[in-house]
């Protein structure tokens, strides 16, 4: 039996490029940058994204931007419950139509949740959220994946795709180039790891640049204060090539003030922000 015999076995049938043109025309749909529509129309690569999320008979899965369906369709036979979020109305009405003309049997495990994935509430998911797996809007990536992680403390793993560059800001380590603030928040909550690179031509419409999979896994957050220390994060590399003796300044009220809590928290002041892991900082923030 070969992978597509394998889905339509499992109640799904997947969804190809002439599927999502047609899809798109009933709709009479115009995917915008705006929100970041780019619509995946190739089975292998979303069969691909759920066997690296590890996704299992248990899991409750949020899907954010599920758009016309082609990654709800291969999660459905492989978890508990999928909840997908999406923020356009007439994608969100019709992606329950979808799933009942393709995976009839699996309607019962799609819960759609009209709203924006960057504000949406705990309280929106009838069922706790254990896994995140989502092809993200490239303009609210990193936006989307901290506010979930945050707001969704029994999510433990994700796989979400995203823009390369973004991909490899996410999973940087200190010493890096691309290390920043989206590197230091997103480990606070997880470990995160480039997994893959995803071309550009599996997309419709075909977008400008290529994408990767990220994997995250979540783990025990650095003690102290969140919002205190993400601050300290953005004063760091808000002037990432100066000291953070002088990059700190505003922040700590002086520049003496900060070298002083740098030495106190055992960091050379005259360090960068690029060279400090998410337990430096939490460190530094501590001192206050």
């Amino acid at each position: 039996m070969g992978e597509r015999d394998g889905d339509l076995a499992r109640g799904a049938a997947l969804l190809g490029p002439a599927d999502i043109r047609r899809l798109a025309a009933e709709l009479d749909l115009r995917p915008t940058k705006r929100l970041g529509q780019n619509f995946v129309h190739d089975p292998n690569t979303v069969r691909r994204i759920v066997k690296d999320a590890g996704i299992t008979a248990d899991d409750v899965v949020v899907e954010v931007g599920p758009g016309l369906g082609s990654l709800t369709l291969a999660l459905l036979p492989r978890c508990h419950a999928v909840h997908a979020v999406e923020v356009d109305p007439v994608l969100a009405r019709h992606l329950e139509h979808t799933v009942a003309d393709r995976a009839p049997t699996l309607t019962h495990r799609l819960h759609v949740v009209q709203d924006d994935a960057v504000v949406v509430k705990a309280e929106r998911f009838a069922e706790k959220p254990t896994a995140l797996v989502a092809n993200l809007p490239y303009n609210v990536s990193v936006p989307v994946v901290l506010h979930l992680l945050a707001e969704l403390p029994t999510l433990d793993k994700a796989l979400v795709m995203v823009q390369a560059e973004v991909a490899d800001r996410m999973a940087a380590g200190p010493g890096s180039k691309v290390y920043g603030v989206p590197s230091v928040k997103i480990a606070w909550y997880a470990a995160a790891k480039r997994v893959a690179t995803v071309p550009r031509t599996v997309f419709w419409p075909v977008p400008n640049v290529d994408s990767a999979l990220v994997r995250l896994e979540r783990r025990e957050e650095p003690p102290g204060d969140k919002a205190q220390v993400f601050g300290l994060v953005d004063a760091a590399f808000a002037q990432r090539r100066k000291t953070l003796r002088a990059a700190l300044a505003g922040w700590a009220g002086g520049a003496e003030r900060a070298e002083e809590l740098l030495t106190k928290a055992g960091v050379d002041p005259r360090a960068r922000g690029e060279q400090l892991d998410v337990t430096d900082f939490a460190a530094i923030a501590g001192q206050l």
